[in-house]
């Protein structure tokens, strides 16, 4: 099982980005897949995540209406759309996922230490 993460990079504020998380190993559609985010000083969060089957998504209040996550099965691919971007939305942003967890709009209450699968973060700075 593998994921890696990519598509981080330098924004100004009310810029926008686009996160790819690839999957090898294992078929991403069968399972929920989650973006976590760590910035400086603080503990690891959850941003989004979307269930298997008929993807339905979750988000952090934070990025409510600002971020958009979704998938491309035939790529086994999921994304994360980042529009509006403020200075603290820096962070190291993770996918992740694990084979008994759900999405279920549980988001921002499911803790890092509960999924099994991280990739390599990528860096997103907004900065002017």
């Amino acid at each position: 099982v593998q994921l890696q993460a990519s598509g981080g990079g330098l924004v100004q504020p009310g810029g926008s980005l686009r996160l790819s998380c690839a999957a090898s190993g294992f078929n991403a559609d069968y399972y929920s897949i989650a973006w976590f985010r760590q910035a400086p000083g603080k503990e690891r969060e959850g941003v989004s995540c979307i269930s298997s089957g008929i993807s339905s998504a979750d988000y952090v209040d934070s990025v409510k209406g600002r971020f958009t996550i979704s998938r491309d099965r035939a790529k086994n691919t999921v994304y994360l759309q980042m529009n509006s971007l403020k200075p603290e939305d820096t962070a190291v942003y993770y996918c992740v996922t694990d084979f008994e967890w759900k999405c279920d709009g549980n988001i921002a209450t499911t803790r890092d230490y509960r999924l099994d699968y991280w990739g390599k973060g990528t860096l997103v700075t907004v900065s002017s």
